[in-house]
């Protein structure tokens, strides 16, 4: 893994090239930052860097025996940790190394419901354990085999429990050249006292612009799709790559219907709307069409208060959502959106789609054509 092949965090980029040309490599680090950010992708290009017999001004050489070993995740030097699902009480992560090779070169981007799912292991609790824990220290104790440094990159160390704290003393004093980068996306989640001993690079959510054209390089979508999508995921590679042909229904077309039917009011075409298309998006689909409903709504807030210049959309959805700012008053648009969130809320927790669904056109046709309001709303 090279910096190149990272959409976005330029900046980052050049501060940790810059800090190993200065020499100032800190031994234990944690990247920490949002899920389909890149965090884990950029700690495998630096400890590539680190250890590139060629390293050029702005990248690894990608040529270089070490360089081709990184790339396929081989190299003797580089260990990883990561959180699973452990059959036996001595399962460590070497027992799924193989599996983890596989989906990080397919999916550099990959959060944990991509890991689980790889595995087959449905909604089995994942951790570090104990086993873990020894195996890091006997591996770490090792002399390096090729490389400048030996690295470890633990994924996901909120998962690690108490027994984490079996590493402190190596994260403290490692021995020579050797490297911890912790990979972590919920700072709260991790130990106090592994957290205290880390140098923290802070990797920020990616731009919406970095999202699109990540999409179309890798994805070859068209601009207008990659839009789409891009400003839905939310700077999230990984939600927009769950996105990219999730349903046949282009979201901004499925939402225009489904206000249509509501405003209409007339039952019988509510139901088959619901059964023929909502229901039927999955429940992955479900989530990604809800959240960019309630972003497509919030839009419509700002438009209403002519808050344009915050309001960044392609021609057609900043169309939709003027002529509906215009239609419906800021407190009937409010009370859509707090619906769309209450649905998004059931959904995550396997709500009967047809039942919630009707449930919320009933209430959307309350709200819109006869302007009854949930009780305590406030006119303005």
């Amino acid at each position: 893994m090279q910096f190149k092949d990272i959409f976005g965090q330029e900046v980052l980029k050049k501060r940790l090239i810059q800090s190993v040309q200065d020499n100032r490599v800190s031994h234990a680090q944690l990247f920490l930052g949002p899920t389909g950010s890149g965090s884990l992708a950029l700690a495998v290009a630096y400890a590539q860097y680190l250890n590139c017999e060629n390293k050029q001004e702005e990248d690894s050489c990608g040529l270089c025996p070490s360089c081709r070993k990184y790339i396929k995740l081989i190299h003797p030097d580089l260990h990883f940790s990561y959180p699973f699902f452990a059959k036996k009480k001595d399962e460590t992560a070497a027992n799924y190394m193989e599996q983890w090779r596989s989906i990080f070169l397919k999916n550099p981007y990959l959060n944990l419901d991509n890991w689980r799912n790889h595995l087959g292991e449905d909604n089995k609790q994942a951790n570090i354990n104990i086993a873990e824990c020894h195996q890091i220290i006997k591996k770490l104790s090792l002399k390096s085999y090729e490389g400048a440094y030996k690295v470890l990159i633990m994924w996901l160390p909120e998962y690690l429990d108490k027994q984490g704290n079996a590493l402190l003393k190596l994260i403290e004093e490692p021995p020579a050249n050797t490297l911890f980068l912790l990979v972590a996306e919920n700072q709260d989640q991790i130990l106090t006292t592994i957290l205290s001993r880390t140098q923290l690079i802070k990797v920020n959510r990616l731009k919406e612009q970095e999202v699109v054209e990540y999409l179309l390089v890798n994805k070859g979508l068209n601009e207008y799709k990659a839009k789409q999508i891009a400003y839905i995921s939310d700077g999230n590679i990984q939600k927009a790559q769950n996105l990219i042909g999730e349903e046949e229904n282009d979201h901004l077309d499925l939402l225009k219907t489904w206000m249509n039917v509501c405003v209409t009011d007339r039952g019988s075409d509510i139901i088959e709307f619901v059964e023929n298309s909502l229901a039927k998006l999955g429940r992955e689909g479900q989530k990604s069409f809800l959240l960019y409903a309630i972003n497509m709504m919030r839009e419509a807030l700002l438009l209403k208060e002519d808050l344009v210049e915050l309001v960044f959309l392609p021609e057609v959805e900043q169309d939709f959502a003027d002529k509906f700012s215009k239609r419906f008053d800021y407190t009937q648009i409010e009370a859509v959106v707090a619906e769309f969130e209450k649905a998004s809320y059931h959904i995550e927790r396997n709500a009967n789609p047809k039942i919630l669904f009707l449930d919320v056109s009933l209430q959307i046709v309350l709200f819109l054509k006869y302007q009854t309001l949930p009780k305590g709303t406030q006119y303005i």
